[in-house]
């Protein structure tokens, strides 16, 4: 007997909605239909587990196909499978239940109650229409003594529902595909389709004859039970080509939520343009999305690999994440497991960890920057490297630099460099004093260096450009002058006529004999301003950027140049002093165009006139 009747809503678009905003992406109809034929299937195995299913499991695969010349694809299952009574309740009444205010609600475009919808209102069968002009279903019940149903539907309010013959249990969902829906009928679209969604699933779906899920993925199994190998080929299954990763965290928690997964370290190295959105993110196995950034903390969104959560809460098209309590604690979680997994390595095997930290010191420096609680367990394996190739924790280097880097006013000044070959004359002026020079050349450093300025007690930190070696770390002892007053202030305007440039604010010093009769130097403070706009600063790290240099011309009173300037007649003193200036910016790679060429004929005069 046939039974007609009409989906218990009073609106007649619910199906224009479904298909025009509720679903963004028409792709996702497999993914519901087929987690619908996985879900079927693992309860009757639960039921058999109890002893309530005392028949024959068989095959529990699902089966999907496709038929070109007929338009349908086919989704069977061998589970629960439904009686004419159960269809209209599931079906037809549970799905839309409340599915009119919700309408209504859309009408006016509400975000929240979009984002709601999920579980409340089992739409996810009715994303079949998106891409159907007709809906059957085919189910025989594992209940002893019923008949099979068949229920048809066409995208409106309206259904039949009669009984039929079917001769194994479980469910066949039949879609009878729209003409503007055609690309669903390439085999090939639907094997990528059920690829991205379904590849790990925990029942065996076939496709074409190949089952094309792994049923047990290493993230559901116990660490115990898996190898080093198994770890680095499943990796290799998700990034096929990736270089092997460093090491990995498996994620297993079920209370105060349920949460698995692992969290592969890849090699990035010093960039910042790396490849985000390489965590999966799963529940229950089905492929939700990788767009995780309210799930994992910002700064390990470098990491790859999955995670998978049945509490992570859904919008109805899964796609979009709520930002909420449990997504809250898990993100807290992952970043502490991380935080632990960095501690044991260091622990376990320093070496080891000094040569990955190329790789993880991003990681630990921009989590550091960004997450008070891991800066608080990151400060104790953090590293910092000299420029000997030396490894040092933070406390160990304040440790080894505080007895001969105190200046006068007893702070630990820590000396830097951002590039060792170009800042070389300076690191070894600085090694020359018996001073260390740690190496600090990352794009994360500029903001990494303030950040530990305020974080360690008397410690600042100094370029070694950033000043005359002597100035760098100021002592009590200073060195004497052999110049006069009067001559001091006329080799300054010497050098000030001869260099001729605004931005170089010339001063004569006291220096060593030993060290250059000129020296260039760009403040501390303007420096690491213009390197913080450049690695991203923003906000008021603008206005530094646009600042024009001012650099700091220290003229060395004690060379013997000096003497010879001041001696000089005519224009050879003048000559002179912009020799010693251009030898400077030479020193530093300032002493380009027409300012080289100018130096190099001067120089060759010079040679020419010995």
């Amino acid at each position: 007997m046939q039974e007609k009747g009409s989906i218990s809503i009073h609106t007649e678009n619910i199906f224009p909605i479904i298909k025009k905003f509720l679903y963004s992406d028409h792709e996702i109809f497999l993914r519901e239909l087929v987690s619908n034929a996985v879900d079927a299937t693992q309860k009757l195995k639960s039921l058999a587990q109890l002893g309530e299913f005392k028949g024959e499991l068989g095959d529990l695969k699902v089966k999907v196909s496709v038929d070109k010349e007929a338009r349908t694809i086919t989704i069977a299952d061998r589970g629960l499978g439904m009686t004419g009574e159960e269809i209209k309740k599931y079906i037809n009444q549970i799905a839309f239940s409340g599915a009119s205010e919700f309408v209504e609600k859309y009408k006016e475009k509400d975000a929240a109650a979009k984002d709601q919808i999920i579980g409340q209102f089992g739409l996810g069968f009715y994303s079949a229409f998106m891409v159907a002009k007709e809906v059957e279903i085919f189910s025989k019940s594992h209940k002893e003594g019923t008949e099979a149903a068949h229920w048809v539907c066409d995208g409106s309010t309206e259904f039949s529902l009669e009984t039929t013959e079917k001769a194994e249990r479980g469910t066949d969902v039949v879609l009878h595909v729209a003409e503007d829906s055609d690309e669903f009928l390439e085999a090939a679209r639907l094997r990528g389709i059920l690829n991205k969604y379904c590849k790990f699933l925990p029942i065996e779906i076939e496709f074409e004859g190949e089952v094309i899920n792994q049923t047990a993925p290493i993230w559901t199994k116990q660490p115990s039970e898996l190898t080093d190998e198994d770890y680095t080929k499943f990796y290799q299954e998700l990034y096929p080509f990736s270089e092997a990763p460093l090491f990995w965290i498996h994620l297993n928690v079920d209370y105060p939520f349920n949460l698995t997964g692992i969290l592969y370290f890849p090699k990035v190295k010093d960039e910042l343009q790396f490849q985000r959105n390489k965590i999966q993110l799963y529940s229950r196995q089905v492929f939700i999305t990788d767009e995780v950034k309210d799930v994992v903390p910002e700064f390990l969104m470098l990491l790859h690999g999955v995670i998978d959560s049945p509490d992570i809460p859904l919008n109805v098209s899964r796609s979009f994440l709520q930002a909420d309590a449990a997504v809250k604690k898990i993100n807290t979680y992952i970043t502490k497991k991380v935080a632990d997994k960095l501690a044991e390595l260091y622990r376990k095997d320093r070496t080891g960890f000094e040569e990955k930290w190329s790789d993880i010191g991003l990681f630990v420096k921009y989590g550091m920057l960004s997450d008070e609680k891991f800066y608080e367990k990151a400060k104790d394996f953090a590293l910092v490297q000299n420029v000997a190739g030396k490894f040092f924790t933070l406390s160990e280097y304040q440790e080894f630099v505080q007895a001969n880097q105190k200046d006068k006013n007893d702070q630990t000044v820590v000396l830097y460099t951002t590039d060792s070959e170009a800042q070389h004359a300076f690191v070894q002026a600085a090694q020359e004093r018996g001073y260390d020079v740690l190496k600090l050349d990352g794009p994360l450093d500029a903001h990494f260096i303030g950040q530990l300025e305020q974080k360690l007690e008397k410690v600042s930190f100094k370029r070694v450009d950033a000043d005359t070696v002597g100035k760098l770390i100021e002592k009590e002892e200073q060195t004497e002058s052999v110049l006069s007053d009067d001559d001091k202030t006329r080799l300054q305007d010497l050098y000030k006529q001869a260099i001729s440039n605004e931005q170089m604010q010339v001063q004569v010093e006291a220096l060593s004999p030993q060290d250059a009769p000129v020296i260039i130097t760009l403040p501390e403070f303007m420096r690491r301003m213009k390197d913080m706009q450049r690695a991203g600063g923003g906000g008021g790290m603008q206005m530094f950027g646009s600042l024009p240099d001012s650099y700091t011309v220290s003229v060395n009173a004690n060379h013997p140049i000096a003497q010879r300037i001041l001696q000089a007649e005519g224009e050879a003193g003048n000559k002179l002093a912009r020799q010693a200036f251009d030898l400077a910016l030479l020193a530093q790679g300032m002493l380009k165009g027409e300012a080289l060429t100018a130096f190099v004929k001067r120089s060759t005069d010079l040679l020419a006139a010995e």
